[in-house]
């Protein structure tokens, strides 16, 4: 009788490559975060060999952040698109620029308001995307989902988030193969008008992801004829 034991595949030991979503918690006296909620519902699913990991950040300038930079650590992911709740949008808005400026309009759930203060002193003006957000629109509108390209993430919590990830993985070696940016996403019926369906949310968000995950960069053709 053989006694002899084949080592396992390395390739089967190895984890599944992991998408990171994060959504925030309530603010501004609300009780509910779409971002949140709908980045939730795809905890744990598997989308082209991804693992979907969602996580929640607190709506706090600076914290906000330190927990992003933990999960980037731990999580090492091949896609990291952060989402946020924007009241008076009636479309899945997929950012195009992070400007380095916290000029808060409202405290934060701390109770901090910056004004006119650098996400990171010293660091550029602003970051690009990294991700295919043509692609992304053109695919979400095939879908009935109405989708925008957005040339704003404002100055609060959202925009220092997508600031410090995009300056993070322009400056850590270990992210550089990682892509990642910022989705805003409407009200839910419940918090006003103009809103959008939860289920629609999340699907949106996963047509979204596997545009991201099929499309390395956009071109004219990947993106689509719309402007």
């Amino acid at each position: 009788m053989s006694t002899n034991h084949h080592p396992p595949d390395a390739r089967a030991l190895q984890p599944r490559p992991r998408v990171l979503l994060t959504g925030f918690d309530p603010f501004g006296g609300a009780t509910l975060n779409p971002s949140w909620l709908a980045v939730q519902a795809l905890h744990g699913r598997r989308l082209l060999g991804h693992t979907l990991v969602a996580a929640r950040l607190p709506t706090v300038f600076g914290d906000s952040l330190r927990t992003l930079l933990a999960l980037l650590a731990q999580h090492r992911p091949a896609l990291v698109v952060c989402v946020g709740q924007a009241g008076g949008r009636s479309a899945l808005s997929l950012e195009r620029i992070a400007i380095n400026v916290d000029d808060a309009p409202i405290a934060d759930n701390a109770g901090a308001q910056p004004i006119d203060t650098p996400v990171a002193p010293g660091a550029p003006a602003a970051y690009f995307s990294t991700l295919p957000i043509k692609a992304m629109r053109a695919a979400l509108r095939r879908e009935g989902l109405p989708a925008e390209v957005s040339q704003t993430a404002g100055t609060f919590v959202c925009n220092h988030v997508f600031y410090g990830l995009m300056h993070t993985l322009a400056t850590q070696p270990e992210l550089r193969d990682t892509r990642g940016g910022f989705v805003h996403v409407p009200w839910l019926p419940e918090q006003g008008t103009p809103s959008m369906a939860l289920d629609d949310v999340v699907r949106g968000l996963r047509v979204a992801l596997r545009a991201a995950l099929v499309t390395p960069q956009d071109t004219p053709l990947a993106a689509g004829a719309t402007h």
